[in-house]
């Protein structure tokens, strides 16, 4: 008898785990679309940022050794400006658990019969799926700086941006949680995040900047961008160096950082405080 019950509660699990997921994901979507501001802030600014500093610095720039000398700054800057979209996409999708404990919307998914893994799942997988959209949207200007890649090239760096976005919407998830006004999570994203991506190398060359060359090697963010950057470089060997690790150290680091994420996430998550009563 116990077996049986411990089936159809298994069955029950399944049956509401997956649509729960969807649900809160699909939501997401809906939500971005329908707010267009978002869509500019999270496509515009970085571009923009491309645009402005690509040609400010054209002139001063000097190509990293690991670089082909005809590498412009543009040029240099266009994987980074792919993990800023990244890192902006997973930003607004994650402040929203602040404005759903506000409005009651998160509430009643955590009275409601599901686990707090498919809420976190949820969360993330629609965060991810817009991150990877707008910046598909930004790769596809590539050809403008002089770099093209095979259809083969395009689906590893979507499979690789999927990663990085994961593990950056989990990042913001677990900043957001425990946040009870979005003025505060603007704040960490002044102090911690904008910093962080400053110091990934995707603004400047790692080996070229003294002291920060170990800050930016101890960045996770930085493994996320020099992933990218080999991957829009496949057809070229380009040689392991401080400021570009081999692709495997930039997968594994990636990987696990996502990973502590999700669960930091998760533990959060499943955390019952008086603060979700809000």
């Amino acid at each position: 008898m116990s077996t049986t019950r411990l089936r159809n509660a298994n069955f029950e699990f399944r049956r509401i785990f997956w649509p729960a997921i969807w649900a809160l994901a699909s939501r997401e979507l809906i939500r971005f679309f329908r707010q267009r501001t978002r869509v500019i802030g999270a496509l515009g600014q970085p571009l923009l940022f491309w645009l402005l500093f690509g040609a400010g610095l054209h002139g001063s720039f000097s190509p990293p050794a690991w670089a082909p000398r005809s590498m412009t700054y543009q040029e240099y800057f266009f994987p980074g400006v792919a993990v800023l979209i990244v890192l902006f996409t997973a930003i607004f999708s994650t402040i929203s658990i602040i404005e759903d404990r506000r409005e009651g919307f998160l509430q009643g998914v955590l009275v409601a019969p599901v686990s707090r893994l498919a809420l976190v799942l949820g969360k993330l997988c629609g965060g991810t799926a817009l991150a990877l959209l707008q910046a598909g949207l930004f790769l596809a200007l590539a050809p403008l700086v002089g770099l093209s890649f095979t259809w083969a090239a395009a689906f590893e760096m979507a499979l690789f941006l999927t990663l990085v976005a994961f593990a950056l919407t989990a990042l913001g998830f677990l900043i957001a949680w425990p946040l009870d006004s979005t003025q505060g999570f603007h704040a960490i994203m002044s102090m911690v995040l904008m910093p962080m991506w400053l110091l990934s190398g995707a603004f400047f060359p790692a080996e070229e900047s003294g002291w920060l060359s170990w800050v930016i090697r101890l960045n996770p963010l930085t493994y996320g961008v020099a992933g990218l950057r080999r991957l829009l470089y496949s057809d070229v060997q380009l040689p392991v160096a401080g400021g570009l690790p081999a692709m495997s150290v930039c997968l594994f680091v990636t990987a696990a950082f996502g990973l502590v994420c999700i669960g930091v996430s998760v533990w959060l998550a499943q955390r019952r405080t008086s603060h979700d009563t809000r």
